[in-house]
């Protein structure tokens, strides 16, 4: 069918492109759709945008549409801010933090740096609101160039929308990488034009030109419509021999000849011309008295409306439509052309008319004056040092990070540029950017360190690279930085460093020699028992020997009142080190829910992770899934692994407990290849292994697998992390008739026991106690199992009562057996704990053919 949206020669040759846009415009009726048009320059993306925007309002469809401009002097979101400015109307039916988070980003108030994923949050509602008013068109060109802070919300947005009456369309630039090309929107390439409607745009823009002048641009253009209309008046302008220069070898890409072709046409113009387009180019916005301005700055004297009017009639800049009176390039091409053909002593001399001109700018101004010099200059590192509020205070730590790097460079002395690339590289740290922190450590180091920064690139290594397996020395390296840290006056530094020296004790067996010195150090700071690192770090170092001390401060009332989701993120994971679980449940289940609304994903992913876990230890299998499924598409939005070798190891038991082996070890066999010589990893692989063996009936197998973990032998071997795998163990040795050696394992933990209050491991070893009890002891160690405070721990009970009740049917006791096994039965089903369930029934089906126990 055919689409009036353009006039015809707007749309010659692209009736395919414009029926699948129409669709995806139509189908916003009803509910969300997305496309991404993919192309190389000058291919006709945005003149089939523009052609989607025209169709939409013909439509009725309300658009909102932004054109990303190559530009580095540009305040963050802003771009998004001019996007969203027709529905802020909306704002106040926002919830509170969102609308502080937007009034953050486009600074139209102070506060607390916002969360980028609750400003996107924040967008998202607002076009879903306007949504349901009427269908909305988001329409996005050269988004490649979009301010990062803006791009990387849009693809949250993007990866969002769901049910709304929203089509998004957005244009990019091929080869380009960013987070909306990899948000896996539907794509639709725009390639050249066919061979018929390249011919006729060429000859309604040929001029003349001879046979083979049109059949050479034919070959060269590639059907691309930019270079049809630009290769012939390059030819036209410049002569036959220099066009052909131009024109002609392969090795040279369509995009280089283009920029050639503009930079060629800036070359013929006056020099008020070529220094309006320069300052243009390196200003990034249209603004015509502010291009005057820095254009006579540069040149040194007044500069009028003779350039304009020049620079206009060579088809190299245009007003433009969406701003009124401004002006924009012809083609992005055209800026690239621009600054192709100036030279870097021009450029920087732009950059300062800018600068200058830009006196009533602050943010912009010290950007135009750090790129106008080549050497250092500390009143300008430090001017650009004050950007770096600005960015953090709307959210756009990743333009901090590149603000704090130039300024470093700029800085004379050498401690404080080291001091200066420091500071981007912990922002980097907190966009996860791993190589980016490498990079500026490494270049950090090249410079004197004062000692606080010595210590500050220390963690920095520390963070991303765990270093060797069991490596103590390097823990015991990290407890000294950390004395040191603090006797400069930086306790917060002294933490984070003891925190990983602790987290490296957990990971890999370093030795009681190692966790003691960490625990030691932990305990000559002052004043720290209530920072939620410093029990974090005791927790992990020392999660047997500490954690009488751990769950004393954990049970004080005051964390009750506890607000903040990373402090949450860190008592929960005290709790969980030390075995805690139902503490560690309810603290991580706070954690999650504040760090949800306040959009902080990178902490909410590592949160789930541990809640996850611990419902799965719990047997809230059902709860742990939808976490699991929230986790992943977390993962996604985030550009994080969906998959690690803890989240496979915890969803291979969760698969074993619900009644998949085959996926169960299929997970535990790639976290083990995952986990290397982790011993923690590797603990919780084997667990899930055994779980999937036990789960299959392969009762020898689970055994010998499960008791694995409990050898210190063993790789796998964890002290704390076995606990977990104590009933599965003992369940597995009875089925397998291997009590004996259980009731070994068993004996060493109850040792154990004495020393840790864990109620992780005392729950186990009361499941342990009373299934491989003799007949003497078996009843009264089940119902001593039985009365433990087991009202959280639903699987655990469950298979207590289902053990027991097999054991009163083997001694005939048939009604009794018949009330255990019916409760045991209903649990395991509402857990979704399938084997467990079926063994249940098939134990009930055999006590209810036999009689009733005379009374």
């Amino acid at each position: 069918m055919a689409i009036d949206i353009a006039s015809p020669m707007d749309i010659l040759g692209r009736q395919r492109e414009l029926v699948q846009i129409a669709q995806v415009i139509d189908a916003a009726a009803s509910g969300s759709t997305k496309l991404l048009l993919l192309g190389e320059p000058g291919i006709g993306k945005s003149t089939l945008l523009r052609a989607a925007v025209n169709y939409a309002k013909a439509a009725g469809h309300q658009v909102l549409g932004v054109a990303g401009v190559q530009a580095e002097a540009e305040l963050p979101f802003a771009a998004l801010h001019q996007l969203l400015r027709p529905v802020l109307r909306a704002m106040p039916e926002l919830p509170v933090a969102q609308q502080d988070a937007l009034r953050c980003a486009f600074g139209l108030s102070d506060g607390r740096a916002p969360e980028p994923f609750l400003i996107a949050l924040a967008g998202l509602n607002l076009l879903t609101a306007a949504a349901e008013k009427r269908p909305v068109v988001v329409a996005l060109d050269d988004v490649h160039w979009l301010d990062g802070a803006t791009h990387e919300a849009l693809a949250l947005i993007a990866r969002r929308l769901d049910r709304q009456r929203v089509a998004l369309i957005a244009a990019a630039r091929q080869g380009y990488p960013g987070p909306l090309p990899e948000a896996g929107l539907p794509t639709l390439t725009v390639a050249g034009l066919r061979d018929g409607p390249a011919a006729q745009l060429l000859d309604e823009h040929a001029n003349g030109l001879d046979d083979r002048a049109r059949a050479q641009i034919l070959r060269q253009a590639l059907g691309n419509p930019l270079a049809l209309v630009e290769l012939p008046a390059l030819w036209g302008t410049r002569g036959r021999v220099a066009a052909e220069g131009s024109l002609s070898g392969s090795e040279v890409s369509l995009t280089s000849r283009l920029e050639r072709a503009f930079a060629g046409r800036v070359a013929e113009l006056t020099q008020a011309a070529r220094d309006l387009l320069l300052v243009m180019a390196l200003a990034h916005r249209g603004d015509v008295e502010e291009l005057r301005a820095a254009a006579s700055l540069l040149a040194g004297s007044p500069v009028g409306g003779a350039p304009f009017t020049e620079v206009t009639a060579a088809r190299l800049i245009e007003p433009d439509p969406a701003s009124d009176g401004a002006l924009r390039f012809h083609h992005p091409l055209v800026r690239s052309g621009v600054l192709c053909y100036e030279s870097v002593a021009r450029r920087q001399a732009a950059h300062g008319a800018l600068a200058n001109a830009l006196s009533g700018d602050g943010y912009r101004r010290a950007w135009h004056r750090a790129m106008s010099i080549a050497g250092r200059d500390d009143e300008v590192a430090d001017e650009l040092v004050a950007n770096v509020d600005v960015s953090l205070a709307r959210g756009a730590v990743s333009r901090a990070v590149v603000e704090l790097e130039r300024a470093a460079h700029l800085t004379t002395d050498p401690r404080r540029r080291s001091h200066r690339l420091l500071l981007a590289a912990q922002h980097a740290f907190s966009l996860g950017q791993t190589q980016t922190v490498s990079r500026l450590v490494d270049e950090a180091s090249r410079h004197p360190l004062q000692e606080l920064d010595w210590a500050r690139a220390e963690w920095l290594r520390e963070i991303f690279h765990d270093g060797l397996p069991g490596d103590a020395i390097r823990v015991k390296e990290l407890c000294a930085v950390a004395r040191k840290a603090h006797d400069a006056g930086d306790a917060d530094l002294a933490l984070n460093l003891l925190l990983g020296a602790a987290m490296r004790c957990w990971w890999a067996d370093t030795g009681p020699e190692a966790r003691a010195r960490v625990a030691a150090v932990l305990k000559q700071l002052p004043e720290v028992e209530t920072e939620p690192r410093w029990i974090a770090a005791l927790a992990v170092a020392e999660p047997v020997l500490e954690a009488a001390t751990v769950t004393q401060i954990l049970s004080r009332p005051g964390w009750t009142s506890e607000s903040d989701g990373d402090r949450l993120r860190l008592l929960g994971m005290a709790a969980h080190a030390i075995g805690d679980t139902e503490r560690a449940a309810d603290l991580l289940g706070r954690a999650q829910a504040v760090l949800r609304d306040t959009g902080r994903l990178g902490l909410l992913l590592h949160v789930l992770g541990m809640y996850n876990h611990v419902l799965v230890e719990l047997g809230e299998l059902a709860q742990a899934d939808v976490v699991v499924q929230e986790a992943n598409r977390l993962a996604e939005e985030t550009q994080q692994p969906v998959w690690t070798a803890g989240t496979l190891s915890t969803g291979g038991r969760l698969a074993a407990f619900q009644g998949d082996p085959s996926r169960a070890l299929r997970m535990a066999e790639q976290a083990t290849r995952l986990a290397g010589r982790l011993n923690d990893q590797l603990c919780v692989a084997v667990l899930a292994s055994g779980a999937a063996h036990l789960a299959a009936g392969r009762f020898v197998e689970a055994f010998e697998e499960l008791s694995r973990v409990f050898d210190p032998n063993d790789p796998a071997y964890h002290w704390r992390e076995s606990f977990a795998g104590l009933g599965t163990m003992a369940e597995s040795a009875v089925a397998a008739g291997r009590a004996a050696e259980a009731r070994r394992i068993v004996a060493g933990l109850e040792d154990v026991a004495r020393v840790t209050p864990s109620p992780l491991l005392h729950i186990h070893l009361g499941y342990a106690r009373a299934v491989l009890a003799d007949e003497h002891d078996a009843e009264a160690l089940y119902r001593a199992a039985l009365t433990m405070r087991l009202h959280r721990w639903p699987f655990v009970r469950a298979r207590l009562e289902l053990a027991y009740g097999e054991w009163l049917l083997s001694h005939g006791r048939m009604g009794e057996a018949r009330s255990v096994l019916t409760t045991a039965q209903s649990t395991l089903d509402e857990c979704g704990a399938r084997p467990w369930a079926r063994w249940a029934r098939e134990s009930l089906a055999v006590a209810g053919a036999a009689r009733p126990d005379a009374v």
